[in-house]
């Protein structure tokens, strides 16, 4: 990337970072604010883990999440921007097929103009006539192998012929895994490209700490800690 562009990317595009800490749930667990289990337990609203906030006071979180505080959450309030450090190209390391994906973390208020300026001039992605936009949860579900069949079959059809884009989460589980199971076989028997955009939070992404980064190229694992809540993004997604 030329530096005129990595100037511009950090310039406009900024993330958000927790400035309280806002725990998800109530927990049952009761301890002083330096207890571990706590730190690795309780989650913020962000996604993340209490431990995982560094620089944060984490003992009104710990408080909270026994019930002792009822504060709500709100992005505007409880997070802060500047500007973004990740952003670069993803070599995914997917057993025997490398893939690779350009990537920025972005707030989710940036403007519009800005992120289609990206995809357009500076990731050279092709303008859609159509954009299919595939959402329904992140928990694993299990589709019966005819409709699952079907599925597949219609979305790359669909984007094949109308040179769509295909937006979904992102990430390996739920509803955007089914999507990229069907962007691999279709993979195996063409050659003709599939934009796909995945927009996870940046809370639930695994490994995450891999991808920080200015104009970075970058390995990621696709394989996830089993034991975790967090999930791994989608090698099959163009971006």
């Amino acid at each position: 990337m030329k530096r005129s562009q990595k100037s511009w990317i950090e310039g406009v595009f900024n993330k958000r970072e927790c400035n309280k800490i806002i725990p998800s749930s109530k927990d049952p667990h009761r301890c002083t604010a330096g207890c571990q289990v706590c730190q690795n337990l309780i989650r913020c609203y962000c996604g993340r883990l209490i431990g995982d906030h560094q620089g944060i006071d984490y003992s009104w979180a710990i408080s909270a999440a026994n019930g002792n505080e009822n504060e709500q959450w709100s992005v505007e309030k409880h997070t802060t921007k500047s500007p973004t450090d990740t952003f670069g190209t993803i070599n995914f390391q997917d057993g025997e097929h490398t893939h690779h994906a350009k990537y920025i973390r972005t707030s989710y208020d940036t403007k519009l103009d800005h992120l289609l300026h990206l995809m357009l001039k500076e990731w050279k992605m092709e303008l859609p006539k159509l954009v299919i936009s595939v959402h329904g949860g992140i928990q694993n579900f299990k589709m019966p192998s005819k409709l699952k069949e079907i599925f597949s079959h219609g979305l790359v059809k669909a984007a094949e012929t109308t040179g769509a884009w295909i937006i979904t989460e992102g990430i390996n589980t739920g509803v955007s895994k089914h999507v990229g199971d069907a962007l691999k076989a279709h993979s195996f028997q063409s050659l003709r490209k599939i934009w796909t955009v995945g927009i996870p939070p940046w809370g639930v992404i695994e490994n995450q700490r891999d991808l920080i980064g200015k104009d970075v190229v970058c390995l990621y694992q696709t394989l996830g800690n089993p034991l975790s809540k967090l999930t791994t993004l989608n090698s099959m997604h163009s971006h």
